[in-house]
């Protein structure tokens, strides 16, 4: 499996942030084809030390590398990462990586 790792920081408005990001992000991710799940995190992230500065992190799956270039080449793909700019002003930081369970 290869997965998709979104780390959002914290924004200047986290209502205004969740609203945007499940009322019409998610919607739209979930279009990307080949997608088999995605996951993001609930209440706060947390660090060794205490409450992280991250916000949110979302992970999506995908059967291989392969499958997800097609996804983020796709149109669907594409409309997703250009609607980062509408919500993620504090920042994003997106990787995927092949994984394994160990």
């Amino acid at each position: 499996m290869v997965k998709l790792f979104a780390v959002y920081q914290q924004p200047q408005d986290p209502a205004a942030f969740d609203r945007y990001y499940f009322d019409q992000h998610v919607p739209l991710a979930k279009t990307i084809p080949g997608l088999r799940s995605y996951e993001v995190t609930r209440g706060d992230v947390m660090g060794m030390a205490g409450k992280h500065g991250v916000y949110l992190v979302a992970v999506l799956e995908f059967d291989s590398m392969a499958a997800i270039a097609a996804a983020m080449g796709s149109p669907q793909g594409q409309a997703t990462a250009a609607d980062l700019a509408n919500f993620a002003t504090a920042g994003v930081d997106v990787m995927f990586a092949d994984t394994a369970r160990v």
